[in-house]
């Protein structure tokens, strides 16, 4: 007598699963890809990529440096708003990108995994989509809260990711969309946000895969679930832009690290890292402190009574960093770099300087700025702000301070300004 053996259950039973809400899972993120792509390009250029190696974490990028341009110094909160609208963004995104990985989860344990060679460019092309998505998103995501448990700097990581996850973006929209379109126009967009969860039913079983054989009985409606999505990238809007916009909504960027002002008073505001994090020595800011400026003229070093004694000017200027938080316009009062430049025999040109630091741990240790940078009246050698000293942890006893600038250009506790640097170690 023979025993007849039943099959175990497929675990995706869900039937809201189908192309229609894939499709506007993916459409959503296609309007917002590439405002991620262009404004994740326009972060990396802000760095000055092609000036110095030391500004450069990203090895080699040959072709996929055309683009790069003199990161302007006008408008002042150009990059305040592009890293904050690609941070934002980029977090809002994220139960979008859960949704749409979840719909399409069936695909994934599809056996055989490869059935011809078409089949076989398909799937690596979902590898590279499914699998690049979720490098950018988690490195992005963690980068903003200053966990790097990633191997290696996040720049290159993150730029060449980019790239693949775009490469692969393109393939699927050109393989996909004519199914796409067809998808969206198969259910009315309107009468699915009125149907409730009794009325729903499965959609029509297809060549693509997503519709369950055997559908169990709907738990919410396709409404419910995009409202779901809706309101988990509502919520983290909410709980992120605020370190961005500034202001009175500062206080609600709840999962930002850097939500809340740090302390009181004139240097009452935010700070990646303080002094002790990057292991300033008391003696290399403290009396026997001196700028040394080079150039074309020579060397001349400075006591901080000197650079006091100097023309003093201000600027009203935000810091904005890669992980989207921003302080908004702080005032801040020191020398011209362009008046250091021609201290030093630089008085017909504004040439690109090299900034280093006391720091003797952490990244940007020194940076080097283009010369449209070093001419904009704004940019300063900073000792003053809000009216008050500079505190240890904002960069005492002098800091960068530049128009436009990601928050890293803008060095804190400077020993040394060189200008006429073309790349690093050279000087013209």
């Amino acid at each position: 007598m023979k025993v007849s053996r039943r099959l175990p259950e497929s675990p995706w039973r869900s039937p809201l699963r189908g192309p229609w809400l894939t499709s506007v899972f993916g459409v959503v993120l296609l309007v917002g890809i590439p405002v991620l792509f262009v404004t994740g390009l326009l972060s990396y250029a802000a760095y000055n990529p092609d000036l110095a190696m030391i500004n450069d974490k990203t090895p080699d990028k040959g072709l996929l440096g055309f683009y790069l341009f003199s990161w302007p110094t006008h408008p002042y909160w150009l990059y305040r708003v592009t890293q904050g609208v690609h941070v934002t963004l980029g977090i809002v995104l994220v139960p979008v990108l859960l949704a749409k990985l979840w719909s399409v989860v069936p695909k994934l344990f599809v056996l055989p995994p490869v059935r011809s060679l078409g089949h076989a460019l398909d799937r690596v092309s979902l590898l590279l989509l499914v699998g690049g998505g979720l490098f950018e998103f988690v490195t992005g995501v963690l980068n903003v809260q200053l966990d790097y448990l990633f191997p290696g700097s996040f720049y290159p990581l993150h730029f060449y990711g980019a790239w693949v996850f775009t490469g692969a973006v393109l393939a699927h929209v050109v393989i996909r969309l004519p199914r796409t379109v067809r998808a969206l126009r198969s259910r009315d967009f309107r009468a699915e946000l009125r149907t409730n969860t009794a009325h729903t039913r499965p959609e029509p079983r297809d060549e693509t895969g997503l519709v369950a054989a055997e559908p169990a009985a709907p738990t919410t409606s396709r409404r419910g679930a995009l409202g779901m999505v809706g309101l988990g990238s509502l919520a983290l809007l909410v709980v992120t832009a605020g370190q961005s916009i500034g202001g009175p909504l500062r206080r609600t960027a709840l999962l930002a690290p850097h939500g809340s002002p740090v302390g009181d008073g004139p240097n009452g505001f935010q700070v990646n890292k303080g002094y002790r994090a990057v292991n300033i020595r008391p003696k290399d800011v403290g009396e026997d402190w001196r700028l040394v400026v080079k150039g074309r003229g020579g060397r001349v070093p400075l006591s901080l009574d000197e650079v006091r004694r100097l023309a003093q000017h201000g600027s009203a200027l935000p810091i904005a960093c890669v992980e989207g938080w921003s302080t908004g316009n702080q005032h801040w009062e020191g020398v011209r770099l362009i008046d250091l430049a021609r201290m030093v025999g630089h008085t017909d040109d504004a040439p690109d300087v090299f900034v280093e630091s006391a720091q003797l741990t952490g990244s940007f240790r020194a940076v080097a700025l283009r010369g449209n940078q070093v001419r904009d009246p704004r940019s300063l050698l900073a000792l003053r702000v809000n009216g008050a000293e500079l505190s240890h942890d904002h960069g005492y006893p002098a800091r960068v301070i530049v128009p436009g600038a990601p928050g890293v250009m803008n060095t804190k506790w400077v020993r040394q300004l060189t200008f006429g640097v073309t790349t690093f170690g050279a000087q013209a």
